[in-house]
């Protein structure tokens, strides 16, 4: 069932509000060992479930439960962002505006989501709070930043959730819990209210388990916003427009180069799945993609040490030690270098412009692998150990440098999921939802069930 017919169903009165949300209160005690969410809001979810089930007239998502990960603004309540050191900061005002503007639509927050210190991690392996496990085998991360986000959807919590990514943080997590994870083009949706990290690459998302749901739930999520000068707006209905026939006609770019050095084949076999499908097929070479990684590290380090430079200083021993560290080397490095990154950006965007005028969609791994075990510190590439949590993102981050707006999609084959990423030109998410409706439908993409939850 997708969201669709859920929330018709709590229209109508055939279910309420507060029978889907119990079930929801239901899982997550059952799935306790999964270490997903942080926080649960038992009392305020069932009072707006009630209010739901009084009133659902005019609710787009009415009754719908979500979680959202722990860097999103929650009004009376400090936003901790995986970390300690928040503790000693006021709570926040209001609500972020994506939870506002679900909120609003009928959706009810059930809790907030485990996630890296900072977001600064690639595996959802907390220092403080522990690990979140992956639902298709709870001995593998589930990725992260957005760990606890995607692996909530992914045991079957709730049917949506939001995340962040600046590097990766949605796509990943979606890829390694095999579900759907939207990151948008820059600027589309409000980041209001989010705990920043790199703030000329941060975004956020939503996760949910089909491509009706990514859209429906998106839609509700768009529209300018004053509290945040990037947010261009610009909304366009999505899930109206999900003509599923026009995969079919997409001239689609499979990347190669540094899209295929250091992927596993099982990484390898789900690109070549996706690409298959499509009948006006070409390799595409993006010669860029490795410099555009190199330098979204450097970005990356320079403006989130920059942030964190007066905590850094006062309370260095209270940070994640590998998130600490990480920081403190982006201190080191020297100033000219973010004038460097900038160039980089420029001649990179302008490479990409060219890319897609020859391309609609272009199909690239969304991780180098399936999930690694919780504690590996090494995958991996190219003959090469190197370290998880910085490497996880190789394929993801150079798309986010530029803020080209891509969808990790779960592709149906067995083993452990892994996904693909769907990546479009700024401002067409539109193509990349109808290419992955599409895709959907022929059962190439498939968001697998999990097995039996952690007691």
């Amino acid at each position: 069932m997708t969201l669709r017919s859920e929330i018709e169903d709590v229209r109508s009165g055939a279910r309420t509000a507060m029978s889907w949300l119990e079930h929801a209160l239901d899982r997550t005690t059952r799935d306790e060992g999964l270490n997903c969410l942080t926080v649960v809001f038992s009392d305020e979810a069932r009072e707006a479930a009630a209010a739901v089930d009084r009133d659902t007239s005019g609710l787009a998502l009415a009754g719908v439960p979500f979680v959202a990960k722990d860097l999103f603004d929650l009004a009376g309540r400090t936003t901790m962002a995986g970390s300690v050191i928040n503790a000693e900061y006021a709570p926040a005002h209001e609500d972020a505006t994506a939870v506002a503007r679900l909120k609003a639509a009928g959706a009810v927050l059930v809790g907030l989501a485990n996630m890296d210190e900072y977001a600064y991690g690639f595996s959802t392996e907390n220092h403080h709070y522990g690990p979140t496990r992956n639902p298709h085998d709870p001995a593998r991360i589930a990725g992260g930043s957005s760990g606890g986000s995607a692996a909530a959807v992914a045991a079957g919590m709730v049917p949506i959730s939001l995340g962040s990514d600046t590097n990766g943080s949605i796509r990943v997590p979606a890829s390694l819990c095999g579900i759907f994870g939207l990151k948008p083009t820059f600027g589309r949706l409000s980041r209001a209210g989010t705990f920043p990290f790199v703030a000329s690459l941060d975004h956020i998302g939503p996760f949910a388990r089909c491509v009706d749901d990514i859209a429906l739930v998106y839609d509700v999520l768009q529209g300018a916003d004053a509290r945040d000068p990037a947010c261009a707006g610009r909304p366009v209905d999505l899930a109206g427009s999900l003509d599923r026939s026009v995969g079919r006609t997409l001239r689609v770019g499979l990347l190669d180069g540094w899209f295929r050095q250091g992927a596993t084949t099982e990484a390898l076999a789900a690109v070549d799945k996706v690409a298959s499908a499509f009948a006006d097929l070409r390799p595409a070479s993006w010669s860029g993609a490795e410099v555009a990684r190199s330098a979204a590290f450097c970005m990356t380090a320079i403006e989130g040490s920059s942030f964190h430079f007066s905590q850094l200083s006062r309370q260095a021993a209270r940070f994640d030690p590998a998130v600490r560290d990480r920081l403190l080397a982006g201190a080191l490095m020297p100033a000219h270098l973010g004038q460097q990154v900038r160039r980089v950006r420029r001649s990179v965007k302008q490479e990409v412009d060219r890319l897609f005028r020859d391309f609609d969609l272009l199909i690239a791994p969304a991780t180098p692998c399936s999930a690694p075990r919780i504690g590996e510190a090494t995958i991996e590439i190219d003959g090469v150990q190197v370290p998880v949590r910085a490497n996880l993102g190789i394929y993801t981050q150079p798309v986010s440098f530029v803020g080209l707006p891509a969808l990790a999609a779960p592709v149906d084959l067995p083993g452990m999921p892994i996904g693909v990423q769907l990546i479009a030109a700024p401002w067409n998410e539109l193509i990349l939802l109808r290419a992955a409706a599409w895709l959907e439908d022929q059962g190439i993409l498939l968001s697998r069930p999990c097995p039996v939850p952690v007691a």
